[in-house]
């Protein structure tokens, strides 16, 4: 309890004897301070007790002493101790009318009472006081510590912190949810937070902010947890007043103890990865058996029951389908470099002191699996991330808001086609990520569904998507796809001389093509389609396989002259 102006007055030994400010003798002393100076401010903190003799003030003079005990009470002394007797045989009365005006403390200090002996005496005070907030931090220590290491972890820990402080406490995960909360109602205000959160989350550990909610009558104090560059978490505590010293040990301990409950060792990190690694390399090379010995209790109950593939990849906003996209082959030998050795783009947004896309997604998958108590296997791939999870798992329907959320964060719309995508009117995609997932398989298909889940990437892609599953590319139409550049090139290119033939005038070479091939070939239909006898029709199918140099009558040449009318219908509005 921090010493107060009363408990010096109650002290048998000192004598002091109150002239003014009777009523604010509650307010705590922080040191007792003995000055002569005319103007001691400049060398006062705040929550001093001023001991004086008045040897260079003129305390009889009304205006001197009324200017210098407003002086020392703004600046936030909170008592005079006036020595009577050696300066003067009384206190003045100007002191003590100035002293009841400005509402501070005046007590008379006798002779026989030294300016040291008050002065031990809230040294004493005060050292008791931190003596006391130091014993009692480490019995929070000891208390918090056993609820660490009981059967609800962190629950309990928060629940005593809560108590301890009378307040509460919230603890939010990677990703920066609301994980535990204490007492219950703690939750709906912890919610409320989520942007200082987000905000706290973005600066390296350990950091702190304290805010205030206009909601709210309580003071928030936020600990970020972790180690290293990224945090693992936030602590967050609520309180009515600001934290003393025992309180501050008992935040510190809990942060402390929640960080090594959060954050495993990097050593364990890099094993879990590297096993990650191996176990996923198993499966793609069609050794199931031998991923799940290697797996253990650690992935097996993944391996157990159907599960998809998912492979993430951040897409930079002038980015550009790649072949590699299209590529169906296993992962590199990079697979398993740990999110400890980050892609080129991951140490530009590490230097940054931000978390990548990828970093984010990854959180919010093994946070959400792990409220849930599910496996989940993520394995970065040097730009890319690859994930096992659980079909129809907390860890899946992360992944699916995760995408949902990125798309609605960025305005990310469908890629245009067409017209508009070939003239440059096409709006620009934002950079954000793309991701394909897989459909529900097991470990004897895990290396179909890793093509699966790189083709719904690539048209993830494509089409400027943040994910697309294999189902919906497999339920959906092949068309949309031939608004691919590299297929509308080859369109053109196939298409171009008779273009160029009927720019001459001498003919409708492309549109009774389109009209024959639609027909299936049955020149009776097509030629009535196109208003015009069917020897003529004969006649332009006659120069169009002049023109091409290939065969109407080869399935393959008519297959591509059909997709190539498709797909720059819409780009010239035929």
């Amino acid at each position: 309890m921090p010493h107060t102006l009363a408990s010096l007055v109650n002290h048998t030994a000192l004598k002091l004897e109150v002239l003014a400010g009777e009523g604010r003798l509650d307010v705590p002393v922080r040191w007792a301070h003995s000055s002569e100076l005319i103007d001691p401010v400049p060398y006062m903190e705040g929550g001093e007790l001023l001991l004086i003799t008045a040897l260079k003030l003129d305390a009889e003079d009304p205006e001197t002493a009324d200017r210098y005990v407003r002086r020392v009470a703004e600046a936030g002394v909170v008592g005079l101790g006036f020595a009577v007797g050696v300066n003067y045989e009384e206190v003045p009365e100007a002191l003590v009318d100035a002293a009841r005006r400005h509402r501070l403390p005046l007590l008379a200090v006798p002779r026989r009472t030294p300016f040291i002996a008050i002065s031990k005496a809230v040294s004493a005070a005060v050292a008791a006081d931190q003596y006391r907030a130091v014993t009692a931090g480490f019995e929070a220590q000891r208390e918090l510590t056993r609820a660490a290491l009981g059967a609800e972890g962190p629950t309990e820990l928060l629940a005593r912190l809560a108590a301890y402080l009378n307040g509460w406490a919230a603890l939010y995960d990677a990703s920066g949810a609301v994980v535990a909360a204490a007492p219950e109602w703690a939750a709906r205000r912890a919610a409320r937070l989520a942007e200082d959160v987000a905000r706290l989350r973005e600066r390296p550990a350990p950091a702190s902010s304290v805010i205030s909610d206009a909601e709210g009558d309580d003071r928030v104090e936020l600990q970020s947890l972790g180690t290293g560059r990224r945090s693992r978490g936030v602590l967050a505590v609520g309180t009515g007043a600001s934290l003393g010293t025992a309180e501050r040990y008992a935040v510190h301990s809990a942060v402390a103890l929640l960080t090594l409950t959060t954050e495993r060792s990097r050593a364990l990190q890099e094993a879990e990865l590297r096993l990650g690694a191996a176990v996923l390399k198993m499966l793609l090379a069609g050794e199931p058996d031998h991923a799940r010995a290697v797996s253990g209790r650690l992935y097996g109950g993944l391996l157990d029951a159907p599960f998809r593939m998912v492979v993430a990849e951040p897409v930079p906003a002038d980015d550009q389908p790649s072949s590699s996209a299209l590529s169906a082959s296993p992962p590199s030998s990079q697979l398993g470099a740990g999110r400890g050795q980050p892609s080129a783009q991951g140490r530009a947004s590490s230097d940054a002191g931000t978390v990548s896309v990828l970093e984010a997604l990854a959180d919010a998958m093994e946070s959400a699996a792990v409220r849930t108590g599910e496996a989940v296997l993520a394995v970065p791939d040097g730009g890319r991330l690859i994930v096992l999870v659980a079909d129809g798992g907390a860890a899946a329907d992360a992944c699916t808001a995760f995408a949902a959320a990125v798309e609605a964060r960025l305005g990310t719309q469908p890629r245009p086609r067409g017209r508009s995508a070939r003239s440059g009117a096409r709006r620009e995609r934002p950079e954000g990520l793309a991701i394909g997932l897989s459909a529900p398989t097991g470990p004897m298909g895990a290396a179909h569904a890793y093509r699966q889940a790189e083709q719904a990437l690539s048209v993830a892609r494509r089409r400027g998507r943040a994910l697309v599953e294999h189902e919906d590319v497999a339920a959906g139409s092949v068309l949309p796809l031939l608004a691919d550049d590299a297929v509308l090139a080859f369109a053109d290119g196939l298409l171009r001389a008779l273009r160029e033939h009927d720019a001459t005038g001498r003919g409708d070479l492309v549109a009774s093509l389109r009209a024959w091939l639609a027909r299936h070939g049955q020149w009776d239909a097509a030629a009535a389609d196109l208003g015009v006898h069917r020897h003529t029709l004969r006649y332009r199918m006659r120069r169009v396989e002049e023109i091409l140099g290939r065969s109407l009558d080869d399935p393959d040449v008519r297959m591509e002259l059909w997709l190539a009318l498709k797909a720059t219908s819409a780009q010239t509005g035929e």
